[in-house]
């Protein structure tokens, strides 16, 4: 008979430190197994990518090492299958270690942990040649829990020196490689650098090794545990210290004890996502009215009247009589859901209706935030809360729209047949309404005298005005400074898929603003702030950028003290602080339309006098917000004012919308490995369009009409003229990025948002090897932009030239720039594409000067004498068809399309019919007849081809 085993005896004792140890091995061995099989079976091969193979790149990546490849692939796969038990017992024992009582934290790190593993997983066995998107959305997965994964562990550790430090070692390495990382995969990505990829696969492998080396450290951690399971130095009893613990212990006097050092309740959660919702929804319902006032002026061609709609936002005047401030404030609930009519507006297809329901909605989202800021006023935490939710709103929105590619899901010029997510919108909005609104304080008894601002209350509405300018008009739209500083090809500066620095910038400045206050912080913030402002203003490219981040970081740090000083001024504050935001939103515009509104001529240009107002503003705000800080400081505790613990539920919900912002990045960042409709017949198809600054006739967003009617056509290369959207009138969208992601399109986004013109873009299909902005000479009119561009078409060079001349009233302008691109496009010793808006009759006035000697061009068309607006010139390429395609409704103005080929000589006028025409240079046959969607052949009726 065996003998019994008494309590507390082993029958089988291992060290938690060999399930570390086993993780890594098998971990290891599944890479550099897969790696040491490819490079013996398939060297060439894995070291080859889309553009160079071996010798220029010599080094495999690692998804080309694991891809789909036999028998790389099964060893690798093998080998991850053995390190998953490893795996969760690594987990589930960090978890042990580190758990105690009244904290949540362990819980969501060890559920991060599973869901990382299962991801792993979804990846490993799911190629991207069995499901491409599944694939990515597992990979994506992945790298977005690793963040939390390492910082959480980071703030768990037990107080062990020798674990931490090589924790911290592994973690800096491992971001701190992100860097060079993503710099490598841009020079072979964007600027096909010949080696960049191989250097790229290092960092690759780099990363693996940091990853996996940082949970190894856990072998430190788990010498103390025995599995059967004991814990001989009870560890997992939440006896011995841990790191976080020893720095909030340190820091508990400090603004980072008082936030993170308060016990986590899901609850409190909950309330600071459905205020941040809140936040997200006025920022999407201000946003949208500026898109709704433009439709009428866009199709007057000037002032419609419907502009005074704008002055909506200065409801909050109503505030300053006492008796509607208390009725306001005591059913401050149902005046957010009456605000709700802005995300109702989408229902209704009369614009002059939907326009008035928006700006209902704003005006009534403006009172009800200015009434819940001035309520809460004599409770600073409260009022810090209430701020942060606003603030992170307005992040929350850019995210929204850095995803849907610079359009707002819940805008009321979208709807389910274009994209929105209004009625999922809506839903939230109203359950984040019930939620936020439960409890508003009341603060009937105001300040005491002694406590009031000695300053003006003019200079804080000037201080609110700037912030809410800059806010909207600059960072609204995550890539509305990369326009700012955008140059052209080859590529210089940020591209779209940059946005989330901006968006990080923005969350940067937030924390900023709520680690480190008082008048010191406010006065620093608002130097950068200019410094930033110059910067963005007279540079380009990246050093342009810098500027950038750096004013996105101090206008996010300045919310909370110049809304406190708008506070404590008094409700008026509020009112006059909106019509002055008013103003500048008017000045913003007349900058751009000088040539359609009175006094236009003094502001052209002139978008430094409106950054340099914006930050004399913010100056005023700054010098009358040391007060108001006092007041918070006495009211809270003697010495620094201390954030309030619910600051801890907002960072964690900023920091979620930055996991969303960095998915998306990696999501949208482009492929580059685009090719043409027709490469056999080696033949550019392309095309001209006014796109009317995308919306379409019935004040909708017009993107996916245009990208079905591109796509249809077959389009290789297209200009797309009023295509500047970047401006708080217009949305502060672009369209061309919708176009390009889907369409597969390199993309010029032309002259940016300060160069004050109505737009001109390039689409093309074939690498953009160079390309050039110009402004057009222009004394009197608007100014007339044009990109020069040089694009790689079937291994030869082809120019490309997209161009909008100036108004029909202005023939001084014309003629300078009808002179200006004939020397432009004479000066080009390759073969040129002209797409342009030129304003003139075919064989009159300046068209003699754009066709023929001045130029070297010729017309594509010469019989084609029913033309005004658009026109496609070319010389040195054949041109081989032409056709004009109705607009539908999706702008004022037809597409026309020409299809040429490369490396054949010019031809004769002379026409032919379609079946002597090769399949592959012939126009759709959708077209013809009714054609699609109401888009037809038309003026000709059918397309025309030439001998």
């Amino acid at each position: 008979m065996a003998p019994k085993v008494r309590e507390g005896d082993a029958v089988v004792a291992l060290s938690g430190k060999w399930i570390s140890w086993a993780h890594t091995a098998m971990a290891y061995s599944a890479f550099i197994g897969a790696l040491v099989t490819g490079l013996a079976l398939h060297y060439q091969k894995i070291v080859e990518n889309e553009y160079y193979g071996y010798p220029q790149e010599w080094f495999p990546s690692v998804s080309a090492t694991i891809g789909d490849r036999y028998p790389e692939r099964a060893v690798f796969q093998f080998f991850i299958a053995m390190t998953s038990g490893p795996r969760l017992l690594l987990v589930s024992l960090w978890y042990i270690l580190t758990a105690r009582p009244n904290t949540s934290l362990p819980k969501i790190i060890a559920g991060v942990g599973v869901f990382r593993t299962l991801s792993c997983g979804g990846w490993t066995y799911v190629t991207s040649t069995d499901d491409h998107g599944w694939h990515d959305i597992f990979m994506i997965s992945y790298l977005v829990a690793t963040l939390p994964w390492t910082l959480g562990c980071l703030a768990l550790s037990p107080d062990n020196p020798k674990a931490v430090k090589y924790r911290k070692i592994l973690a800096g390495s491992f971001f701190g490689t992100l860097v060079p990382l993503v710099y490598y995969f841009i020079q072979h990505k964007v600027h096909k650098v010949p080696g960049a990829y191989t250097i790229y696969a290092f960092y690759e492998w780099a990363l693996i090794l940091f990853d996996v080396g940082f949970d190894a450290v856990t072998a430190l951690d788990f010498d103390g545990f025995e599995l059967i399971v004991r814990d001989v130095k009870g560890s997992s009893r939440g006896k011995t210290q841990q790191v976080a613990d020893a720095v909030l212990e340190k820091e508990k006097d400090k603004p980072i004890g008082n936030i993170f050092g308060a016990q986590f309740l899901w609850v409190n959660a909950l309330d600071a996502a459905a205020d941040v919702y809140n936040g997200f929804v006025f920022w999407s319902m201000l946003t949208s009215l500026g898109l709704t006032v433009w439709y009428f002026p866009l199709w007057h061609m000037g002032i419609s009247g419907y502009e005074v709609m704008v002055m909506c936002t200065v409801s909050p005047f109503l505030l300053v009589n006492a008796s509607i401030r208390s009725l306001i404030i005591q059913n401050v609930r149902l005046v957010h859901l009456l605000s709700l009519s802005g995300l109702l507006a989408y229902l209704t297809e009369t614009p002059e209706y939907r326009l008035f329901s928006v700006a209902f909605g704003v005006s009534m989202s403006c009172l009800a935030w200015a009434a819940t800021w001035y309520a809460e006023r004599s409770q600073p935490p409260r009022l810090e809360s209430r701020i942060l939710a606003w603030s992170i709103g307005l992040v929350a929105s850019s995210v929204a729209k850095f995803a849907f590619r610079t359009n707002n899901p819940i805008w009321p010029i979208m709807h389910a047949e274009n994209g929105g997510w209004n009625k999922m919108g809506l839903l939230l909005a109203a359950l984040a309404i019930a939620r936020s609104t439960r409890t508003v304080t009341d603060n009937r008894g105001g300040i005491d005298l002694a406590d009031r601002p000695k300053t003006s209350p003019f200079l804080a509405s000037l201080g609110l005005a700037g912030l809410l300018f800059g806010l909207h008009s600059l960072l609204s739209d995550s890539s509305t400074m990369i326009l700012w500083v955008w140059e052209g090809f080859p590529v210089r500066g940020p591209i779209a898929a940059n946005g989330v620095l901006t968006i990080a910038a923005m969350a940067v400045g937030i924390l900023a603003g709520i680690f480190f206050k008082g008048p010191l912080s406010s006065w620093m913030n608002l130097l950068l702030a200019g410094v930033g402002a110059f910067i963005v203003t007279s540079h380009h490219n990246w050093f342009g950028y810098t500027g950038a981040l750096l004013l996105a970081v101090t206008l996010m740090a300045l919310t909370t003290p110049l809304v406190t000083s708008a506070v404590r001024h008094g409700p008026m504050t509020f009112g006059l602080g909106f019509l002055i935001y008013n103003i500048l939103v008017l000045a913003h515009v007349w900058v751009v339309a000088y040539a359609f509104v009175p006094g236009g001529p003094l502001m052209r240009e002139h978008t430094d006098w409106v950054m340099t107002a914006t930050v004399v503003f913010l100056g005023a705000g700054v010098y009358a917000s040391p007060r108001a800080e006092s007041i918070t400081t006495k009211r809270t505790r003697s010495g620094k004012a201390a954030p309030s613990r619910f600051a801890s539920y907002y960072t964690y919900v900023l920091l979620a919308i930055q996991l969303i912002a960095l998915a998306t990045s990696y999501l949208r960042f482009p492929t580059n490995d685009y090719v043409p409709y027709h490469p056999k017949d080696k033949v550019i198809t392309a095309g001209i369009w006014t796109i009317h600054f995308s919306l379409d006739n019935d004040m909708w967003s017009s993107e996916r009409r245009m990208r079905d009617l591109i796509k249809e056509l077959e389009i290789d290369v297209i200009g797309l003229l009023e295509s500047d959207l970047q401006r708080i009138i217009m949305g502060n969208r672009d369209s061309t990025q919708y176009l390009a992601e889907d369409l597969g399109m390199y993309v010029d986004y032309g002259p940016g948002p300060d160069k004050h013109t109505w737009g001109s873009a390039l689409l093309s299909k074939f690498p953009i090897m160079n390309s050039t902005h110009h402004l057009l000479p222009s004394p009197v009119g608007e100014l007339a932009p044009a990109i020069h561009a040089t694009l790689e078409a079937y291994g030869e060079l082809v120019d490309v030239v997209v161009f909008h001349s100036g108004q029909e009233e202005d023939a001084e302008d014309r003629r300078l720039q009808s002179e200006y691109l004939a020397e432009l496009m004479k000066g080009s010793p390759r073969p040129l594409i002209l797409m342009s808006y030129l304003v003139t009759k075919p064989n009159e006035g300046v068209y003699n000067t754009y066709v023929g000697e001045k130029s070297g061009m010729k017309d594509i068309d010469p019989s084609d004498w029913d033309r005004w607006c658009e026109y496609i010139l070319y010389k040195g390429i054949r041109r081989s068809g032409y056709a004009r395609v109705s607009r539908s409704t999706i702008t004022d103005t037809e597409l026309q399309v020409g299809k040429f080929v490369v490396g054949q000589p010019e031809s004769s006028d002379e026409q032919m019919n379609e079946e002597q025409v090769p399949e592959g240079l012939r126009f759709p046959s959708l077209f013809r007849g009714h054609g699609v969607r109401d888009h037809r052949y038309h003026v000709f009726d059918e397309p025309r081809y030439f001998v």
